[in-house]
């Protein structure tokens, strides 16, 4: 799905440049867009396959080959495309070509990038994926509603329909709704479960004890809530209290991404990307704000949350010779013998 949603927004930003300049009769210009997507995608997946398959790929060795050189096998990909580009050049046309050059990359780094993202936070658990791209649908649908509704102050002049009632409403329609919504999802494993692939049953599993985000815990109550609730304390999932920061993005930050799909549509005088959805314009039109979120999501991910994952350590040290892994098995266990973990062997 995420796939085939990337692919469908890069071909609508490329048809763009195509038709404001088929005129010119670039050579090659689709093409090579298109190999360069081929060759984006086949890197980044590489790296995926290598980070989450790798006890798969230990076994197979036609695979092994494409591990081991992918970044050198995706960067004479690469390579090859540039010379193409090179080899079109054409006279009078160079500084244009350029332009459409660059036009391609930019469109790679939007679409193909953050579509990798999305991906990862995917392997972190389904509640990275659903809460966010929910919120976003969410805040525009309440932003809409509080505008209509409520809207007299125009917010932005890229958007002269979005008004400042109508932005101020979805946000805190939003942090509600994300609140609820990871209260919700947070019970259940199969959303809350890091994605790992078994070997022993060649398929994925999202099957854990769930970590401390997702485990009820009790906290106080300001003192102007205790009179008002008439409780000391309250129990909550810590991821809740984490979808508060998400919600808060999506509201206040995410519409920037329309705004900037809106700012590049008036620089062309088209009123969609494309007429995908009747109606709604294209698939971009609808994820303008989403990948903006995925990217925001995966560096909260990083940067707040994720910690050592034994699972991948273990799937590495698999794929070691025996002699490393013997090495690494020594001196782990000096350094559990020296912190008092384990007891040191009596030899007899």
């Amino acid at each position: 799905l995420v796939l085939g949603i990337q692919v469908k927004c890069f071909h609508e930003i490329i048809t763009i440049g195509y038709r404001v300049y088929r005129s010119y009769d670039l050579p090659w210009f689709r093409t090579l867009s298109w190999y360069f997507l081929l060759c984006v995608n086949y890197f980044f997946y590489g790296e995926t396959v290598a980070d989450y398959f790798a006890t798969f790929v230990q076994r197979e060795e036609q695979l092994q080959f494409l591990i081991r050189y992918h970044r050198f096998i995706s960067f004479a990909l690469y390579l090859a495309g540039f010379c193409m580009f090179v080899l079109s050049l054409v006279k009078k046309h160079y500084r244009l070509q350029f332009y459409m050059f660059a036009w391609t990359h930019v469109t790679l780094l939007i679409t193909v990038t953050q579509s990798h993202l999305v991906i990862q936070n995917l392997f972190e658990g389904m509640i990275w994926f659903l809460v966010p791209i929910s919120s976003v649908i969410c805040n525009d649908i309440t932003a809409y509603l509080f505008g209509f509704f409520f809207g007299r102050t125009p917010l932005i002049k890229l958007s002269p329909k979005k008004t400042w009632e109508g932005f101020i409403g979805g946000f805190f329609s939003t942090v509600v709704f994300g609140f609820i919504a990871a209260y919700m999802l947070s019970k259940y494993q199969y959303f809350v479960c890091p994605v790992e692939y078994r070997s022993d049953v060649n398929s994925f599993v999202t099957e854990c004890e769930p970590s401390e985000l997702f485990q009820l815990q009790s906290y106080s109550l300001p003192p102007f809530l205790k009179a008002v609730l008439r409780r000391e304390t309250v129990s909550l999932y810590p991821f809740q209290i984490h979808s508060i920061a998400l919600s808060t993005f999506a509201s206040l930050i995410g519409p920037f991404g329309g705004f900037f799909a809106s700012g590049f549509k008036r620089a062309f005088k088209i009123k969609d990307f494309a007429n995908t959805i009747p109606g709604h314009g294209g698939i971009m039109d609808r994820f303008d704000c989403q990948y903006l979120m995925a990217t925001f999501v995966h560096v909260y991910i990083t940067s707040f949350i994720r910690g050592p994952n034994p699972s991948k350590v273990l799937q590495q040290l698999l794929v070691l010779q025996p002699e490393q892994q013997l090495n690494i098995y020594k001196t782990l266990k000096t350094h559990l013998i020296e912190k008092g973990i384990l007891q040191p062997t009596l030899k007899v």
